[in-house]
């Protein structure tokens, strides 16, 4: 089955673009450009989370009601969310209403704020894991790496929560870390060229 699609302005791109209208969009400006802002990677992380289980057009669609009920994704000011803010959480319809989940976000934002103080930046870390391009396959034929593994595991090691090796490589995709564009997609020279000039956070 072709992994590329060519849209109505004559641009090949990845065809999962085609299972709904606002991924065209996501695609163009977002998935798999490379990430290195600490709270942009915090959120993405967390929202691979709440989409475990569930699919990732359900939660693109509720994304500005997520970074309303937890102040934008900054790590610092989801820390120190309580009870009271986890019992707002749960009676709010804009997002996804899981316990576990919501509580995994707060932990993990208490974990993010630890790992700036040991490590200098969530990007320093992250991109600690980029993967060497010869262990991915060809695009879009991997849900997991030997680097997503490696990298769940040192996560869970530090104690966050919800980051299992397949919601970690779908972060990886997403924020960079490799370049997952199809061949043929008219993104994926252009992602190369990118990375290629990308300053890697140390």
């Amino acid at each position: 089955m072709s992994k590329i699609v060519m849209g109505a302005d004559g641009k090949c791109r990845c065809s999962w673009c085609e299972s709904a209208p606002e991924f065209n969009a996501y695609h163009d400006t977002e998935w798999g450009f490379p990430v290195v802002d600490d709270q942009r990677l915090f959120e993405k992380i967390c929202l691979e989370g709440f989409q475990s289980g569930l699919s990732w057009r359900t939660i693109l669609s509720k994304r500005e009601n997520f970074r309303a009920a937890f102040a934008g994704f900054d790590f610092h000011k989801v820390a120190l969310f309580g009870d009271s803010d986890v019992a707002r959480l749960l009676d709010d319809a804009g997002i996804i209403r899981h316990r576990g989940k919501i509580e995994a976000t707060i932990n993990n934002a208490r974990r993010a704020c630890e790992m700036v103080d040991r490590e200098g930046s969530l990007a320093a870390y992250f991109w600690r894991f980029e993967p060497d391009p010869a262990e991915i396959a060809m695009p879009q034929t991997m849900s997991t790496s030997p680097m997503s593994i490696t990298l769940s595991k040192d996560l869970k090691k530090r104690g966050w929560k919800f980051v299992g090796p397949t919601t970690v490589f779908a972060f990886m995709q997403a924020m960079g870390l490799i370049n997952d564009h199809a061949n043929g997609c008219f993104l994926r020279p252009q992602i190369d060229e990118i990375r290629k000039s990308l300053v890697r956070p140390v």
